[in-house]
């Protein structure tokens, strides 16, 4: 008999599964079908010399501002720089000013998905991945109540150089930094933004401090604002709605081998999510989930007791004596992981990328990707542009690019809130069950475990299929509860899990953006031309 149950069961888990396949692959074909039919620490960069205080736009001849020389600032430089115009050699004359222009010192922005390494290749500064000790990254491995498995990026069609990178933040950032500086049409300057320059709500131009305190004005017909996830200007061109589900505490392992060398672990811990990924040869990033906005305290102790009594038992026991060893070396740092959709408010001469214009949670590695695909899709609608100089005919034209970016950044962005509250440990009886559903439908590989890693890596951002997978966990979890027979209890925490998957998902698809995330072709911006050349 018990033989006979459990042949049972493994035919209904089968079956559940290509049910959900079949639902998944409905929904993909018929968002394609439409797409079809719609629209084909000491400084290590070079400062240039300051311009004179009060230099204007047309006086300075510069085209662009840029606020923040963090990753997309630094790369949005380079590009736009480099950007051949008509019947010019020479790309756009950009000013970038940055509050601080040695290495910085972080604890996220530390993995590059595939598709993001993608963006780098397509801007042309793949080699800042380079002489930095940066760690090829082939996929992930999940961690779960002592079972784990390997989920690996179906990089099978790419070249073989292609793959996620992990690194230290800052050699990063300094490596595009010098790649920007390099330009004779770029120019790096350290100081801080006060505040943007406005005429008859047009954005003329910032006010800025330099490094010595002295109060500067710089000009030019477009300003944008790079200036990271402590954005002090953002308030002035979007509606910043910053939600603080967690805090990440972070620690290096030195010496630490991974049980999967090249890949990235995620422990489905209790109370939330713990990461392990390499940064270099010989060190190990371990960033842990605290919900929350509060953590414990690192000066009195209490953080380590916690790391030490809650989290290393949760570990894997490879890593467990570098994990206890990184505690007592006391490099403990913490940082809040912030989520914020895009909701801006479009202005002439000014525009938002980066952290200052979207965020979302840090645990599936998608900012940096987020803001490189960004910046791909506003060099293409700046490309055809010789002059920037109508603020108004320009403003309206690149509404285009808050519809043109949503395919990826809503993939990424739902994905990393839906997996976060889906990872994370609940009192629900549900919930947990979902959690264990999707840590079983990933562990039955091929399509189950390869469409749902293209979505996180980047390689594959369409919000439908995100939502099929999506329900066809919730499905094959509900199909799990009625193995072998189905009970009135089994029933009801079934459909408080379809209940709770809808909770989860649907609130996040709300604040991106049902119309734009979905049916992109259907807004107006959506086919917004080029203003005439002059």
């Amino acid at each position: 008999m018990a033989a006979a149950a459990a042949g049972a069961g493994v035919g209904f888990q089968l079956i559940g599964a290509a049910a959900a396949t079949l639902l998944a692959a409905v929904l993909v074909a018929a968002v394609l079908g439409r797409r079809r039919r719609s629209r084909p620490r000491s400084p290590l960069v070079e400062e240039k010399p300051a311009p004179e205080a009060g230099c204007a736009a047309g006086d300075g001849g510069t085209d662009v501002i840029i606020v923040g020389a963090g990753v997309a600032g630094s790369a949005l430089a380079y590009t736009l720089g480099k950007l051949c115009l008509l019947g010019m050699q020479d790309g756009r004359r950009v000013h970038v000013i940055e509050r601080d222009l040695t290495e910085p010192d972080r604890i996220v922005g530390e993995l590059l998905q595939p598709g993001g390494y993608l963006k780098l290749i397509e801007l042309g500064l793949e080699d800042c991945v380079e002489e930095i000790d940066a760690q090829r990254v082939l996929g992930y491995a999940l961690f779960k109540d002592g079972r784990n498995t390997k989920l690996a990026y179906p990089l099978e069609k790419f070249h073989s150089d292609v793959a996620g990178r992990s690194f230290h933040n800052g050699r990063f950032i300094q490596r595009m930094r010098q790649k920007a500086a390099s330009l004779p049409n770029v120019q790096l300057e350290q100081g801080t933004v006060t505040s943007l320059l406005e005429e008859h709500g047009t954005v003329k131009g910032v006010q800025y401090k330099t490094k010595s305190g002295e109060e500067h004005k710089a000009y030019a017909p477009l300003t944008i604002v790079c200036d990271g996830c402590f954005s002090n200007l953002r308030r002035a061109l979007c509606s910043p709605k910053v939600d603080v589900p967690s805090c990440f505490v972070g620690l290096v392992l030195e010496n630490c081998q991974l049980p999967h060398p090249n890949h990235g672990h995620v422990i489905l811990a209790n109370p939330s999510p713990i990461l392990f990924y390499p940064i270099s040869s010989t060190e190990v990033r371990c960033l842990v989930d605290v919900p929350g906005q509060k953590v414990p305290s690192i000066a009195s102790g209490e953080m380590a007791n916690y790391l030490k009594t809650v989290v290393a038992p949760q570990i894997p026991p490879e890593i467990y004596d570098s994990f206890i060893a990184a505690i007592d070396k006391g490099s403990i740092r913490t940082m809040p992981n912030r989520s914020m959709p895009a909701a801006p408010h479009p202005t002439p001469g000014a525009l938002l990328m980066g952290d200052a214009f979207n965020m979302r949670h840090p645990l599936t590695g998608g900012g940096m990707t987020v803001a490189l695909s960004d910046i791909v899709v506003l060099r293409n609608l700046l490309k055809p542009l010789r002059n920037l100089h109508d603020a108004s005919s320009l403003c309206k034209y690149l509404e285009s690019f808050y519809t043109l970016r949503k395919p990826v950044a809503s993939t990424i962005n739902t994905l990393a809130g839906a997996l976060y509250k889906v990872f994370s440990a609940s009192p629900d009886q549900a919930r947990n069950e979902m959690r264990q559903a999707c840590f079983d439908y990933l562990s039955l590989g091929g399509v189950f475990s390869n469409g749902p890693i293209a979505l996180l890596s980047g390689l594959n951002p369409r919000p439908l299929s995100l939502v099929a997978h999506f329900f066809a966990v919730a499905i094959y979890g509900v199909g799990r509860l009625m193995l072998p027979l189905p009970s009135p209890k089994r029933m009801w925490i079934g459909a408080r899990l379809i209940s709770g998957a809808c909770g989860i998902i649907l609130p996040i698809i709300k604040a991106e953006g049902v119309r734009q995330m979905f049916f992109p072709a259907t807004v107006p911006a959506y086919y917004r031309a080029a203003p005439a050349a002059e």
